[in-house]
């Protein structure tokens, strides 16, 4: 039997603080917190951990020590936290206890009201003794996963490769978490490799791991400033890391390629796999298209199991949508003198459409947003100046988004971490951004969402939307505020259109859905006009803005 685990005292001792702070995330999701987020950093006002149980906030301070028990400035540091952020609970933890003055100071406080609990060795062992062996689940398989992480082993068995295709919003990395845990139940001294192309993302797939795994499985991160000793279990890496990994002969058992889109012909991933042909491997994406063309299939096989984003939305394990295109800005002056040229994409992108402000975006936001029951509102934008604007417009604008934040790339991950804390307490309403929500990121809360002149990807598009698909408890639908400036975002939304209407027809009386999802032009006359042209331009969507289009003539308009 392992004795306390990754709370032991041995193994706490070993991993210094940063360890500490790991192994305390990692008991919160046992314990049945959620929205646990590590902000440790420079600027945390005293929080290394916030997280969220029973819809109340929670600081948490963690002190290592290597020799001796603590001094007051845990207390003091974690009571600064407890104002800062708003907090209703807050906990020191600390692999040893606490000196003297230290608990002289939280007595103190106690007596003016103030609650700090602490959390020391003696009682970290205590935890792990009472949390159960796996994080509480909230709900389970659905039966389309169940189907998926079946045909996946299916496949890792004959051929050892296996590709799994599955919409965002879907659960992609919970199927392949079931997957990983199937297959450590019956190795259990295995080790599993999973990639990932940035670090954000690694620590991201680790965190998931643990709701799949008991808490007797070893998992550790390996980036670039983060080499554990051992690979016990399952190591999540960023590619650079894992391929140095694969050059000094170390051989997982399994590999796992999350955001699958990445893997090229050549390069780091191709590399690495070809170096573990004899390893089963898979893929996870929710987006198989990459913009050089290479297949992926040539690589893991055709995709053991694929759900799209339209029949995910018809079946009813996506949000219902209301997506609504905002077209009222067609240059109809341009449609009736140039209809008989031919143009690029590009060219028709910056002449067919007018620019429209921000102030009428707003207006149009604002409408949505009273017609939304408890709105949560991503605000995707051209660029990060952009979004920077729109997140002060916007905060001036009504009283009730006077904290719109924006969250870009540019930020620092202890900020970012710290606004979507706050944006799933619903404190701060609305966030404007421009790529920090394409891959990896987890906001169910959200049903609102705005595109304002966003270039159209294919890739990009179904990630973004995808952001507020996924369901929630209470989350009636999603509705999508689309201000079009690119003719291939039309294309795609028609595109989900035309499979929706032929789906929906096939489902809705065998699941009888309440309502069908929809989505339809602001303006009637300019949609009957871009759906008539568009259904003849063949692959649209996916065309660069160099490619030439016969823009036809048009005996209606405005």
């Amino acid at each position: 039997m392992v004795i306390a685990g990754f709370l032991s005292r041995s193994a706490l001792l070993v991993g210094g603080p940063r360890g500490l702070s790991h192994a305390v995330e990692r008991a919160l999701w046992h314990l049945g917190f959620s929205d646990v987020r590590l902000i440790d950093g420079a600027n945390d006002r005293g929080a290394d951990l916030l997280a969220v149980r029973d819809r109340q906030q929670w600081v948490i301070q963690c002190k290592w020590s290597g020799r001796g028990l603590i001094d007051r400035r845990g207390v003091d540091e974690v009571e600064r936290a407890r104002r800062d952020y708003g907090a209703d609970r807050a906990v020191v933890v600390t692999n040893t206890g606490l000196n003297r003055t230290a608990e002289s100071r939280r007595k103190a406080l106690e007596k003016l009201g103030v609650r700090i609990d602490i959390w020391s060795g003696p009682t970290l062992e205590g935890i792990w003794e009472r949390m159960p062996e796996r994080v509480p689940a909230k709900y389970k398989l659905r039966p389309y996963q169940t189907d998926a992480a079946g045909k996946l082993e299916a496949d890792l068995h004959t051929s050892r490769r296996g590709l799994l295709v599955l919409a965002t919003g879907l659960g992609k990395t919970v199927v392949a978490g079931e997957v990983i845990n199937r297959h450590l139940l019956s190795s259990p001294r295995s080790q599993v490799l999973i990639i990932a192309h940035t670090k954000e993302l690694v620590e991201q797939l680790e965190r998931a791991m643990w709701r799949h795994v008991t808490k007797y499985v070893s998992t550790q991160v390996i980036s670039g400033d983060n080499k554990p000793v051992k690979l016990d279990g399952i190591t999540s890496a960023t590619i650079d890391s894992a391929l140095r990994l694969v050059r000094n002969d170390y051989k997982p058992d399994l590999i796992m390629i999350d955001e699958t889109h990445h893997v090229g012909k050549t390069g780091m991933f191709a590399e690495l796999l070809d170096s573990c042909q004899s390893v089963p491997q898979f893929g996870v994406t929710a987006t198989p298209w990459r913009g050089d063309k290479f297949d992926i299939t040539t690589r893991f096989g055709e995709p053991s199991f694929t759900l799209g984003i339209a029949e995910g939305m018809a079946r009813g394990y996506l949000a219902r949508v209301d997506y609504r295109l905002y077209v009222d800005n067609l240059d109809w002056e341009f449609v009736r003198e140039h209809s008989t040229h031919g143009y690029s994409i590009g060219e028709l992108n910056r002449s067919l459409f007018l620019p429209q402000r921000d102030d009428e975006i707003v207006d149009q936001i604002r409408a949505a947003w009273q017609q939304t029951r408890d709105p949560r509102m991503i605000v995707f934008c051209q660029t990060i100046d952009h979004a920077e604007r729109m997140a002060d417009l916007l905060a001036g604008s009504d009283p009730s988004w006077r904290r719109a934040q924006c969250l870009h790339s540019g930020l620092g991950r202890q900020q970012r971490q710290v606004v979507l804390n706050a944006f799933r307490l619903g404190r701060v309403p609305i966030i404007t951004c421009v790529d920090v929500f394409n891959e990896g990121v987890d906001v169910p809360d959200v049903n609102l969402i705005a595109f304002l002149r966003v270039t159209h990807s294919r890739r990009i598009f179904v990630q973004q939307l995808g952001r507020g698909l996924r369901l929630r408890e209470g989350k009636e639908s999603l509705r999508v505020l689309d201000f079009v400036t690119d003719l291939r975002r039309v294309a795609a939304a028609l595109d989900i259109k035309r499979s929706l209407i032929a789906l929906q027809s096939a489902f809705v009386e065998e699941l009888a859905l309440p309502e069908e999802s929809q989505i339809a032009f602001t303006d009637e006359t300019a949609g009957s006009f871009l759906e008539h042209w568009i259904r003849d331009a063949a692959d649209l969507e996916t065309s660069a803005e160099e490619v030439r289009l016969e823009f036809p003539a048009w005996q209606g308009g405005s």
